[in-house]
């Protein structure tokens, strides 16, 4: 019995994503579905990489993990199945494989459309449930479907540095308003060198040790920890730091002309 997860951004509000579980499990009969999120913002990469990344490698070797982001954002006639440190990734061939994976993956195969059927999110799930079905019955995963296939390409979103400062940008703000900077611990450490160091942000707001958990400050007091995915986190002990501090990531609020264009606030991070 495969393990599956599913991860999109459909959202809750009507039929679709409850659809799409219900024809996976007839197509894929004994899988056991996982949701990881239906909440990811349209068109943000680099929010929906990080999701997807942090959740994967927790899952047991040989799973199957359904991105369903940005499926049509591009005209192409193959879906991808891609292997890559003992996981199966399926997504659509518009970038995220290599922003979640951040490089190049192990073996990535195109898995083709019926050209005679609407494409629509239950065609995809359709395409993605027979292509589990047949690697977890025992087919070669390069006889599904077309192998060595050319795909696109996005960088990860990375951190910037200098000899005495690094600069990060705002790539998640989970349920409790707490900002996830893509700097990791290990980005950090090789760049503070032993120095001590002050984060600065919006509104002249600034830091200067890293806490282990949110009672570390008394409660209303801004803090940074790295979180459990070993990411830099800007939080308020029992606050609101998204709101309270005037940070965000992805803005909704732009002009017609430049729409679809993301735009992230920065965190820095300078070094004595």
């Amino acid at each position: 019995m495969p393990f599956i997860t599913l991860t999109s951004d459909i959202g809750q509000k009507d039929y679709l994503t409850g659809a799409v579980k219900g024809l996976l499990q007839q197509l894929v009969p004994g899988g056991i579905l996982t949701d990881i999120s239906h909440n990811l913002t349209p068109f943000n990469y680099p929010q929906s990489a990080y999701v997807c990344r942090n959740a994967i490698k927790n899952f047991p070797d040989f799973s199957f993990h359904i991105v369903l982001v940005n499926l049509f954002e591009n005209q192409h006639e193959h879906l991808l199945l891609a292997f890559h440190n003992r996981q199966y990734i399926l997504c659509a061939d518009n970038g995220l494989l290599t922003m979640i994976i951040e490089e190049k993956p192990e073996v990535v195969i195109g898995l083709p459309m019926d050209k005679r059927v609407a494409k629509n999110a239950l065609q995809v799930a359709a395409v993605f449930g027979k292509a589990i079905r047949a690697v977890a019955g025992g087919q070669g995963i390069h006889t599904i479907g077309n192998p060595d296939i050319e795909i696109l390409e996005k960088n990860p979103l990375r951190p910037l540095s200098g000899e005495n400062w690094m600069e990060g940008q705002i790539i998640f703000i989970d349920h409790f308003e707490n900002v996830v900077i893509n700097i990791t611990r290990k980005d950090f450490e090789e760049c503070r060198k032993g120095r001590r160091f002050t984060i600065a942000f919006k509104r002249d707001e600034v830091i200067d040790r890293i806490s282990d958990t949110y009672a570390d400050v008394p409660e209303g007091e801004k803090l940074a920890l790295f979180n459990s995915a070993g990411y830099l986190e800007i939080a308020i002990n029992k606050g609101n730091a998204a709101g309270l501090l005037g940070l965000q990531g992805y803005s909704e609020k732009q002009s017609p002309h430049i729409q679809n264009r993301l735009f992230y606030q920065t965190i820095r991070i300078f070094f004595e």
